[in-house]
């Protein structure tokens, strides 16, 4: 099943249609979740009493509009509804642990106007189970890839396993990206034999990280790069011109407690493209 949450923006109604038709892609029932939030009301100096009342109202609203949005959209679609109360970032966690992925909005109304990532989304991306779909709301031309931020991490494999399938069902070419810089102590000493050393030695790992999926997958057409570059300019960059960009939720260089590392949060910060975060599923 695929969760997608909602509250009525405009990335919100971009995150229903873009789960709508995963869910048509991946054959899988559609859940449209609302939180209806009730403690920020009850720290109010006066309270209403009516106001728990209202909220809900708002949210079946909210519901019922995203359903004739699927309904329009995706008809053979099998969808429901769920109205929960909690806090969205707590509800949505909760939702993704049974959910096959996790699709957001990247900002939700109570977001800054030129804010890419609102802080549900943010919250979600780090800490939700599986792999959370971080959509955008701004309509953009469909342009046949879907690209995936590759470092050599453990959690390279179930971001390209996510990667793969998501290529193969859309019929997009791959592109696999392995941006890499030097250390700060190597700067300025580097030769050009050196530099085609680093370059040869990330292509090599490219490969041995595609060559089992690309057996599995033989339709899917792989484009590699190695560029030299500081990795969230490289893979917004290649973002630019792509449907997704896949990532996992933290890297090499991430602590072993970080729940998403720096690209990760980069790329969900200035990543033009719809961004999925993959973590390895606990359940």
């Amino acid at each position: 099943m695929i969760v997608v949450g909602v509250d009525g923006s405009v990335p919100g109604r971009a995150a229903v249609d873009w789960a709508a038709s995963d869910a048509v892609r991946l054959h899988v029932p559609l859940r449209i979740v609302h939180a209806v939030d009730r403690m920020p009301h009850q720290v109010a100096r006066f309270p209403n009493p009516d106001q728990p009342d209202s909220l809900r109202r708002a949210g079946q609203k909210v519901l019922n509009e995203a359903l004739a949005l699927v309904h329009e959209r995706q008809p053979a679609v099998e969808v429901g509804t769920r109205l929960v109360e909690g806090s969205p970032a707590s509800v949505l966690r909760e939702e993704a642990r049974t959910a096959a992925e996790l699709v957001v909005g990247s900002r939700g109304l109570g977001g800054l106007a030129g804010a890419l990532l609102g802080s549900v989304s943010d919250h979600v991306a780090g800490h939700a189970e599986g792999p959370v779909v971080v959509v955008r709301g701004v309509p953009r031309p469909v342009h046949g890839h879907v690209v995936v931020g590759l470092d050599g991490s453990p959690g390279c494999e179930p971001a390209l396993t996510y990667a793969f399938r998501q290529a193969a069902l859309r019929g997009s070419v791959l592109h696999a990206v392995h941006a890499w810089t030097l250390p700060p102590q190597r700067f300025g000493i580097e030769t050009p034999h050196e530099m085609d050393d680093l370059r040869a030695c990330g292509l090599a790992l490219l490969s041995s990280l595609l060559e089992t999926f690309k057996k599995e997958y033989p339709q899917v057409k792989v484009v590699e790069e190695v560029p030299y570059a500081a990795p969230v300019k490289a893979l917004s960059r290649a973002a630019d011109k792509a449907d997704l960009l896949v990532v996992g939720s933290r890297g090499r260089g991430a602590l072993g407690s970080a729940l998403l590392g720096s690209v990760s949060r980069g790329v969900l910060h200035h990543a033009g493209c719809t961004v999925a975060v993959v973590r390895p599923a606990s359940r």
